[in-house]
Order: structure tokens, then C-alpha cells, then sequence
């Protein structure tokens, strides 16, 4: 390969002498203004080889490779010469250095997604004194060792009196004991054999002695314990001490610790490219980000997966994708060579004492993406604070990790896969059904319990974690996957009474809280449940509450009315006046948001009349309710505020016998509705003044739904009374509440928000929330 119109002529007069091979190629490549890629293209020589020329890690390499790379560089005779002699020099150098037992490993070319640790320990060894401790720590393959090399090899030249790499073996059997340590360190820092003390004692201070005025750079990799590592940690003179572990080693005073994650997903893709070449990579983006999941985006499995593909230049990346997709054969698939991700777990899996190997195999069973101590306590059998204490074990192996929520746990993927493995091979599946049904029971009882702190009688009792209802609503949101994932095996199972009784639960805890797609899933685990056990009532039941999920919170009204037709047989079969009543009334709300007010007028009031005949009042009101809506769709705004300040009355009075908080929502709810129709009127300070009201009461009850309504409602109010500036901050707060939510009032509110704006004179923020208006009315079609 020849280039040409590059000038060459006095640069090898003017270069250093002694240069290294390395630095030399360097030079010729950048001189002809070649990549490394490029040069490995036309040579031969791969790219990884070329790099570790050019940084010194490879001084000497053969004659036949320096000549591949001259031909590409378009040398001269005396600079091909000038190369040889530089790479035999390298090659003599190489064969005469002696080998230390401190020595660096290798660095890790491709080291991926670690620049802010990085950055971190160089500040570290910046503005150290005396002798800095950095605790570098994380689950197995997370790259703590790759991290503390890259970072002994650039900061190694800060350290006058040298850099000292130790490998403590933590996870073996038999760790490395820390005199065997001292010995070697004394060693290494010139001391003969004969003049090193045989009592440890004595070896600790001649230790410490040599060390206190020397400033050195010490890594120890894979400590197992504070106790192997204290007596290593010597005063020095502007020192520092790299320690790697998979425990986190709270016990070791430390300057910094850094806990290694796994990598972001952009540097996975990144990782797996260099690994296994950028253009095939590029080749099957969808695949790679495939694989990339599938790893857990943790380190050592990304290198396993790329060395796969290196080593398989036939495969497709979707290949590899399908053989790690079935979690019984990941692990399996996630080897190369002598690298085994199932290896790296199980070292840290046998330092587990009994109870925590115990613990850690059954959470491999937990439904949800996180848990909480009370779930593990049921798996494992014990109290809470007993397996809190093992979590925390679990935490400190880094065979576990902390949620984002405090007091939280999750495992990572391969982790999780790993210990189901563990559970599978080493206990008996009786005993598993067992952990896993005292599992499910805890949490679809839980869950009962909870949801019976809502509704018009809420008589649950308050007790351990659940307290309040404002703890019900908590334990419910965090456990959600929980619960929700015990609800799907307790219905694959046939525990259909368990199923049917959850699902009856959640009604009115769903009114007002949670996300629509989850009421879908346990309303029809309901109705499924209901029919396996042969309850014709209780199916017109569960029918009713998916009828009003579809129509009042997911708005899919054609398919609402079409189930209204299934709940009113069953509640005609099972002669359930009740049922029907609320059949009807469902019907009733789908035909007022289609825009069939006249239906829904006729369909309103007939379930009233069903549910007088009940003689159920509270279903009643909330007939007369609808009612009132579609009053107001009518026209009849007066008749809309007449009927709801009427219902709202009722509720006040207690002629309802509700529970107080439900009592509380109710009333929120009405007045929302009120304002909605004084908004029809015009009637702006009473609009303000209701949706004030219901914001009161809402402090004391907290609705997501309604609070957004009012905000939205007391925003509209305050810019049509004057008051622009308190308008924008109140429709803000109502944008955030609609978005988080997904309520479908976002595209109303944030039109509403732009009006604003545009008053205060900032178009351009009215022009982002059209924007979003317009993107949020798009996904709500």
C-alpha cells in the first residue's frame, strides 16, 4: 500500500533518539496518516496486536511482522533497519527483565464504560498526602480487576518508588495470607532473603519501616476479608492502596469507595463491538442490544459473548440471542474458553454460609423485579429481621444488590438465573413447593388485607406493616410485581378461590390508584377465576369491574359496552339485582363518553331504579352521579350543579355509611365534577372555590385522578380571574400529575398551560406544551 503526497524526507533526521519499537511504529503510522485499523487491514497483523506495539505491552516482535508493517508504511531501507533494530533491542530488553512476583497483569485493551472510576481514582492519587485506601467493589464480572490495572498503568508514573500488583485470592479455599504477602513485598522492594526476619511480627515492621518513606502504588485484587487486607495498609509518603473485592468491606476505613455497575446499554453495544468487530456489530444493531440484555450489560458476560462471536464468524448475532434467550441454557452458552460466568458466581456462592446459600437460591423464585424483607422471610421461613440480616450478607457478596427504593433488594439477571440453578440441583422440588407456596400465600393475603383499607366499609384492622392506608397503598405499589406475578401462579396452579378473592379486593383500591393495564390483568384473572369455579355470580361481578376498567380508565368504550352484554346475562343468571345495577350503570358511562347522551340519560336512570329496588344506596348516588355528567353533555349545566351539590350533601351527612377516607374521595370527586360544570357557566370564582375545596380534601386522601382535575380546574379559574402567573404554577402541577399518571386530561391541561404562556408572553414555551399536547392527544387516540 503506498501513499502518496505525504512528505517523508527529514522526519527521520529529526526524531528522539532511543526510541521504543512502539513508539517508533507509532510515529511511521501517524506520519502517513494511517488508522490502526487500516494498517491492520493492509498488513495482516490484527488490530489488537498493533495496539499493544504502539503502548510498549509487545517491545520485540518478529521480523516477519515488522516487515508486514513496513511494506503497508511505505518505509525507506534505513528506516525498515531502524525498526528491526528497535524491535530486537525490545525483544534482548524483554528476555533479561526479570520477572516480579508484584508484576502488572496485562491491561485490558478494550475496557469499556469505566472513565468516571477512572477519573475518580486519579483525583484520589492526585491529592493524596500520606498513604489513600480505594475500595473497588461489585458483583463477580463486573471488571473490578480490569478497572484497578488500567488504572495502575496510568497512574504508576505518580509513584516514585514504584507500583506493586498482589492477587489475594480471596475466593479460593485458602486465601493468600497477608505475611506470604509482606514477604513477597519486601522482596520486591529489594531486601535479600537473608536479611528478612523469620517472625511475622518482625517482618510487619521492617514492612512498614521501608514503606513509610517511599511513595508507592499498591494494588491488592480479590481481598476476601478487612482482616487480609489491615495488615497490608502501611503509612507512606504520598502512597496509595487499590483494593478490589466482591465483598463490600464496610469494616476498612477507606478514602473512596467505588461500587462497580453494571454498563449502560450505548457502552455494551461499545464493548461487544470491539470484542467482536464494530461493522458486524453495526450489521444487527437489534440483535446486539439483544444480546446485550440478555448479558445483564454485565462485563465478564459481554467479553464471554464477544469472544463467541470472535471465535464463530458464521454466526449471526440473532444466533447467539436465541441460544441465550432460554434461561436454562444461558449460563451454558455464556462460555469462552477458560471464561465461564457460571464460574465467577459459583466462587462467590460457596463462601455462603448455610442460610444464606439457602435464602439466596429460593429468591430465585420471586415473581417481581424487587423485594422486600417480608417475602424473603416467607421463602426462607423466618422473621423478618432474620432475613433482613441474610440480605444484607447477600448485599455485602455482591450476590445482591440494593433497589432504589431504601430497604429494597434486587438480583442481577445472571444472578437470579444462577440461583435458580442452585435451588433446582440442591433441594427437593416438595420443599421448593413449599417455599414457593408460602410465598404466594403471604403475598395474595397481603395483598387482601391492603386493599381492604379502601372501599366504603374498610374495616381492615391495622396492624405490622400495614397500619394506615396510607401504608396499605405504599406496601401495594412497591410489591406490585409481587403480588401480581403470585396472582398469575396461583391461577396457572388452580388456586382459583385465592385468585377471585384478590381480584374482588382490589375494586375500589382501583378506583382511584394503580395503572389501568394491571386492573385488566386481575379483572380477568378474576372472571377466569369465577368461571373455574363454577360462581355465575361472581363472574357478573368480575365482568362489572372489567367493564369499568375498559370504559372509564383505558376508554376503550366499543369493547366496554360489548362486555356489558356478558355481565348483564350473568347477572340476570345469577339474579343479582345489585350486579345489574351496576351492568346497566357501566353501560350507562361507556354511551355518555361515546357521545350517545340520550342512551346514557335512559341507561342512568334505569340503574337507579335497580339499585332502589336493591335498596343500595351508595350504588344509587353513583347512578344519580353519572347522571349528572351527562346532564351536563346535555346542556343542563344548572341541573349538572344542582344534582352533584346534591350528592355531595348526601355523602356529607352520612346517610351513605361510608368509611371516613372514602367519604373524603367521594366528596373530592363531586366537587371536581361541580367545578367542571360552574366551568360550563362561567362561573369562575365558584369554580375556584370548589376546586380549593377538593384540593383540601385531597391533602387527607390523595387521589392521582381527581387531584389532577383540580389543579387543572383551579388553574383555569385563576387565568380567567386575572392571575396568570399563580394560573401557569397550578397547571404545571397538573401537567406532571397527568403525565405520571397518564391521565387523559394531559393534552386538555397542557393546552390549557400554553394559553398561559402565551399571555405571560413566553411563546416559546407555549409551543413546546402544544407540542406535547398535540404528541399526548396522538397516544390517546
Amino acid at each position: 500500500m503506498v501513499v502518496a503526497g505525504r512528505p517523508r524526507g527529514r522526519w527521520h533526521y529529526c526524531r528522539s533518539v532511543g526510541m521504543t519499537f512502539g513508539e517508533l511504529l507509532r510515529a511511521h503510522r501517524l506520519r502517513v496518516r494511517l488508522t490502526q485499523e487500516e494498517l491492520a487491514e493492509g498488513s495482516g497483523v490484527s488490530v489488537r496486536a498493533i495496539s499493544d506495539m504502539e503502548r510498549g505491552r509487545a517491545k520485540g516482535p518478529q521480523r516477519r511482522t515488522v516487515e508486514a508493517l513496513a511494506g503497508v508504511l511505505s518505509l525507506a531501507e534505513q528506516e525498515i533497519g531502524e525498526l528491526l533494530d528497535a524491535a530486537k533491542q525490545g525483544r534482548a530488553r524483554r528476555a533479561v527483565s526479570p520477572a516480579t512476583p508484584s508484576a502488572l497483569p496485562p491491561d485490558v485493551a478494550d475496557l469499556t464504560g469505566r472513565e468516571g472510576e477512572l477519573a475518580e481514582l486519579a483525583a484520589v492519587a492526585e491529592g493524596t498526602r500520606t498513604t489513600s485506601v480505594v475500595v473497588v467493589h461489585g458483583p463477580p464480572g463486573a471488571g473490578k480487576t480490569a478497572l484497578a490495572v488500567r488504572a495502575a498503568y496510568r497512574l504508576a508514573s505518580r509513584f516514585a518508588d514504584g507500583c506493586f500488583f498482589f492477587n489475594l485470592r480471596g475466593m479460593d479455599v485458602r486465601p493468600v495470607h497477608p505475611s506470604e504477602v509482606v514477604h513477597r513485598m519486601l522482596s520486591a522492594l529489594g531486601v535479600p532473603e537473608k536479611e528478612i526476619p523469620a517472625g511475622e511480627a518482625e517482618r510487619s515492621d521492617l514492612y512498614r519501616a521501608r514503606l513509610r518513606e517511599r511513595s508507592t502504588l499498591l494494588v491488592l485484587d480479590n481481598a476476601s476479608d478487612e482482616a487480609q487486607v489491615r495488615p497490608l495498609l502501611a503509612t507512606g509518603s504520598g502512597s496509595l492502596v487499590v483494593v478490589t473485592s466482591r465483598l463490600v468491606l464496610g469494616g476498612l476505613e477507606a478514602s473512596r469507595r467505588l461500587g462497580l455497575d453494571v454498563l449502560d446499554p450505548g457502552e455494551s453495544f461499545d464493548l461487544l463491538g470491539a470484542i467482536a468487530g464494530r461493522a458486524r456489530v453495526g450489521a444487527e444493531p437489534v440483535a446486539a442490544a439483544r444480546v446485550a440484555k440478555l448479558c445483564g450489560h454485565l462485563p465478564l458476560a459481554l467479553r464471554i459473548a464477544g469472544n463467541r462471536l470472535a471465535s464463530r464468524p458464521k454466526w449471526t448475532i440473532g444466533h447467539l440471542a436465541g441460544q441465550l434467550v432460554d434461561e436454562r441454557r444461558r449460563l451454558s452458552a455464556l462460555t469462552a474458553g477458560d471464561l465461564r460466568v457460571r464460574t465467577a458466581f459459583e466462587m462467590s456462592y460457596r463462601q455462603l454460609g448455610a442460610k444464606a446459600a439457602v435464602l439466596f437460591r429460593r429468591l430465585s423464585l420471586v415473581p417481581g423485579a424487587d423485594f422486600g424483607p417480608d417475602v424473603a422471610a416467607a421463602l426462607a421461613d423466618v422473621d423478618r429481621f432474620a432475613a433482613e440480616d441474610t440480605l444484607e450478607e447477600l448485599v455485602d457478596m455482591s450476590l445482591l444488590d440494593t433497589a432504589e427504593v431504601p430497604g429494597r433488594y434486587v438480583f442481577h439477571d445472571l444472578i437470579r438465573v444462577f440461583a435458580g440453578e442452585r435451588l433446582a440441583d440442591e433441594e427437593p422440588a416438595p420443599v421448593v413447593g413449599q417455599a414457593r407456596r408460602r410465598m404466594v400465600d403471604w403475598l395474595l393475603g397481603t395483598a387482601v388485607r391492603a386493599a381492604g383499607f379502601f372501599g366504603p366499609d374498610a374495616r381492615t384492622t391495622p396492624s405490622g406493616l400495614l397500619g394506615s392506608q396510607e401504608d396499605a397503598d405504599a406496601w401495594l405499589t412497591a410489591e406490585a410485581g409481587n403480588w401480581l406475578g403470585a396472582m398469575r401462579w396461583a391461577g396457572a396452579n388452580g388456586l382459583h378461590a385465592e385468585v377471585l378473592r384478590l381480584a374482588t379486593a382490589m375494586h375500589w383500591y382501583s378506583d382511584q390508584r394503580g395503572r389501568a393495564e394491571t386492573w385488566v390483568e386481575v379483572f380477568t384473572a378474576g372472571v377466569a377465576a369465577a368461571r373455574a369455579l363454577g360462581s355465575v355470580r361472581d363472574e357478573a361481578v368480575q365482568l362489572n369491574f372489567l367493564t369499568w376498567t375498559l370504559s372509564v380508565l383505558m376508554r376503550r368504550f366499543p369493547e366496554a359496552l360489548a362486555l356489558h352484554e356478558q355481565a348483564w346475562r350473568a347477572s340476570v343468571a345469577a339474579g343479582d339485582v345489585v350486579e345489574q345495577g351496576w351492568a346497566v350503570h357501566y353501560r350507562s358511562v361507556s354511551e355518555l363518553r361515546t357521545g350517545r347522551l340520550e342512551e346514557a340519560q335512559v341507561s342512568a336512570r334505569r340503574a337507579q331504579e335497580l339499585f332502589r329496588r336493591a335498596e343500595f344506596g351508595l350504588g344509587e348516588q353513583i347512578s344519580l352521579s353519572c347522571l349528572a355528567l351527562v346532564l351536563d353533555g346535555l346542556a343542563r349545566h344548572e341541573e349538572a350543579v344542582r344534582v352533584h351539590r346534591e350528592l355531595l350533601a348526601n355523602v356529607r351527612s352520612g346517610r351513605l355509611e361510608l368509611a371516613p377516607v372514602m367519604a373524603t374521595e367521594m366528596s373530592a370527586t363531586l366537587l371536581v365534577r361541580t367545578a367542571q360544570s360552574l366551568v360550563r357557566l362561567a362561573r369562575w370564582p365558584e369554580v375556584l372555590a370548589a376546586a380549593d375545596e377538593a384540593l383540601e380534601l385531597l391533602r387527607a386522601a390523595p387521589a392521582p385522578s381527581s387531584l389532577c382535575d383540580a389543579r387543572y380546574l383551579r388553574g383555569l379559574a385563576l387565568h380567567r380571574l386575572g392571575d396568570a402567573e399563580a394560573a401557569r404554577a397550578e397547571l404545571v402541577l397538573a401537567a406532571a400529575l397527568a403525565d405520571e399518571h397518564r391521565h387523559h386530561r394531559l393534552a386538555v391541561v397542557l393546552g390549557a398551560l400554553a394559553d398561559v404562556q402565551d399571555d405571560l408572553g413566553d411563546p416559546v414555551e407555549a409551543g413546546v406544551s402544544r407540542d406535547r399536547a398535540a404528541a399526548a392527544e396522538s397516544a390517546d387516540r
